[in-house]
């Protein structure tokens, strides 16, 4: 009897096209697909129509079962969990299409400010592979020289409760914050830890804005030189 398909098998093949370096035959396996469907995807003819959708975040797949594929091209990946419900609250982290692009730059940002988040936080946080983070780390990807390490809290790809509480768990595991102290203490250095990041954020913002503001006067001042320069010449 073969295996069921994903509740979503279009988008979940998009996402497994974007995301893992699983075979054209192995994603139309999994998915039910014809493999010329996922080959379409892979050129760009037909994957602007469906939203990625992570079977991982679903529970349909695991991480261990994609790297499986991964290193051996004829296995036949196995469906972890039957779709039956779709939860609106617990389901999988939807990614529109227009943000795909910026998860690199999401994960370019976690890796240098935050060396101590594991490659699988980082892959339940923003929606990746443990592939994709590794070629960002190791400059490998293929988009390399275009990825600008951004906040994957201002582009969207998470909240800043997720993020706050992932660098936390983090750093505790680490042993940032693990000194013996008790349990009280442990708490107070993991608020002082998210509230210096947030501090950090704004004043980030705050420069940035700034600035912009002096670009702007600037361009002013240029424009209005410029004038004057012409009306004197007049």
């Amino acid at each position: 009897m073969s295996q069921p398909t994903p509740l979503m098998p279009h988008a979940t093949a998009s996402w497994l096209v974007d995301n893992t370096a699983l075979s054209f035959e192995q994603i139309a396996e999994f998915c039910g697909l014809h493999i010329l469907e996922v080959q379409a995807m892979a050129d760009d003819l037909a994957s602007s129509k469906y939203t990625g959708r992570d079977p991982v975040r679903a529970g349909e797949l695991t991480m261990d079962e994609i790297e499986k594929g991964q290193a051996d091209p004829s296995y036949s990946l196995q469906m972890q969990k039957a779709p039956v419900n779709v939860s609106r609250t617990k389901g999988p982290r939807y990614t529109p299409v227009s943000k795909r692009q910026d998860k690199p730059d999401g994960i370019a940002w976690i890796l240098r400010h935050h060396p101590e988040i594991s490659d699988a936080q980082i892959g339940k946080l923003i929606g990746t592979t443990r592939t994709t983070i590794g070629a960002i780390r190791e400059r490998t990807h293929w988009n390399i020289q275009n990825i600008q390490a951004k906040d994957p809290v201002t582009l969207g790809l998470c909240s800043q409760r997720e993020l706050d509480a992932v660098v936390a768990k983090a750093a505790k595991r680490a042993g940032v914050v693990d000194d013996g102290l008790g349990a009280d203490d442990l708490g107070n250095d993991r608020e002082a830890l998210i509230e210096e990041l947030r501090a950090e954020r704004e004043a980030a913002a705050k420069a940035a804005n700034e600035a912009a503001q002096e670009a702007e006067v600037a361009a002013w001042l240029e424009a209005k030189r410029n004038a004057e320069a012409e009306g004197g010449q007049g």
